[in-house]
């Protein structure tokens, strides 16, 4: 190896450039890589393409590419053959100019001035408002006319009164309570539901039912009593009228649609009783309350004793 080669294959050979007109980076390690193997007056250059792919790190086809480039450039040339390897001759006298040096010192200076001018230029946006130049506003110039006191807007709100939890608990449907003056009603066809004969009042039309003349005799009365003693007869008939009065249909049966309406209202109170109680208690459609295996199965049984003994006494 010899220094004067190496010199010159690393400071002094003229930087190859590719067709984008880059540094052509292979092709001058390839001949930094040669020049290890040259004497101080560039020959006797003849490494193996095995020897230059361990020292670059390439593979055989870039050394040899690398190598022709260099040729061309006449930067290297053959001088015959030792072993089968062909022998090369490093041109040290040609040298690269002396302009490489300051055209890259040039390029840095500009590229330190680029940066400095975009460093500027992003200082410059992020100060666009300066605080001298801020409009100070007063405060009472903000609002021009009078503006609502704090103290007044909560006295204002506690002017109105609700109606306590519990209350609310009770009545779900309860109105809310202000302290404005209580406004009586007007009378309405709804007035008279809970009469005997629940005729509508007014001068509201007449629905079906009320053209039907619907009455709840004693011998339902006696059957509602009888199968569902714990369920308000007055107040589920009262529902009925009402539902039917504001739907406006007709039925075929008026006593049967009755019927039907408090099988499902005694349902829907045991369905009630039981969400209150518990799943582990449950109470019967004629209000019975029992709890466990042998209560429900007597409890059962006893009415299922009780409606057979009274379809016999109706078909006696």
């Amino acid at each position: 190896m010899s220094i004067e080669a190496v010199k010159w294959a690393m400071d002094d050979a003229p930087m190859l450039r590719t067709p984008a007109g880059k540094p052509d980076t292979t092709a001058r390690h390839v001949l930094q890589a040669m020049a290890e193997h040259a004497n101080s007056k560039g020959q006797n250059c003849h490494p193996s393409s095995t020897r230059l792919q361990y020292r670059t790190g390439y593979d055989r086809r870039t050394v040899q590419r690398a190598q022709r480039r260099l040729e061309l450039e006449k930067l290297i040339e053959r001088d015959g053959m030792v072993e089968e390897r062909v022998r090369w001759k490093l041109a040290l006298t040609i040298v690269r100019p002396a302009s490489d040096w300051d055209d890259l010192k040039r390029a840095e200076e500009e590229e330190r001035a680029a940066t400095a001018t975009r460093v500027r230029r992003h200082r410059k946006a992020k100060d666009v408002t300066h605080s001298e130049s801020v409009t100070e506003t007063d405060a009472k110039s903000v609002t021009g006319g009078p503006v609502t006191d704090s103290a007044s807007v909560s006295n204002a709100l506690e002017l109105r009164y609700v109606t306590d939890s519990a209350s609310v608990c009770n009545a779900p449907s309860a109105a809310l309570t202000t302290n404005e003056p209580p406004v009586e009603p007007p009378t309405t066809s709804m007035a008279g539901v809970g009469s005997s004969t629940y005729s509508p009042q007014g001068l509201a039309p007449s629905a079906p039912i009320d053209d039907a003349g619907f009455v709840v005799t004693d011998s339902m009365r006696r059957w509602a009593a009888g199968v569902y003693p714990g369920l308000d007869i007055e107040h589920s008939t009262d529902q009925f009228v009402s539902h039917y009065r504001s739907i406006g249909v007709n039925r075929h049966s008026w006593p049967d649609a009755w019927q039907k309406w408090i099988r499902e209202d005694a349902k829907r109170a045991s369905q009630r009783q039981q969400q209150r109680f518990g799943s582990n208690v449950v109470q019967l459609p004629n209000g019975q309350t029992l709890t466990g295996t042998d209560a429900k199965v007597a409890g059962w049984a006893a009415l299922a004793a009780k409606l057979a003994a009274e379809d016999s006494e109706d078909s006696a």
